[in-house]
């Protein structure tokens, strides 16, 4: 199994939080990298997995994430953590902006966003 990416996702209260979120990790080095309106994915230039998100609301599932992690083989994965038992807070389906994704809740009650993006 290979991991791609991992990145923190932070729940903000506002889209004037989302953009003062965005000015600050600016300072940082950090430059948007993708942005639905509720979403804001800010990446670095000189190493482009290294992002974090800022959400003011999950649009496609009951909860925001706490933690992204974009693996090889989302489906291999999924069928791995349903074997295990743990909890799928959202089961597997593919988002209209190019991912196949599920949320999963780790032992620390952290809900994970697990993903792949189609080709």
């Amino acid at each position: 199994m290979t991991v791609r990416r991992i990145m923190p996702d932070f729940q903000v209260e506002s889209e004037d939080a989302m953009k003062a979120s965005c000015r600050f990790y600016g300072l940082l080095g950090f430059q948007q990298a993708m942005d639905m309106g509720w979403i804001v994915t800010l990446a670095s230039p000189a190493n482009p997995t290294a992002q974090i998100s800022f959400f003011t609301e999950e649009r496609t599932a009951p909860v925001v994430p706490d933690l992204s992690v974009e693996v090889e083989d989302v489906d291999a994965v999924y069928a791995q953590v349903v074997a295990s038992g743990a909890e799928v807070v959202r089961e597997l389906r593919d988002e209209e902006w190019g991912v196949r994704r599920f949320f999963v809740r780790d032992p620390n009650g952290r809900v994970v966003n697990v993903l792949t993006h189609r080709s």
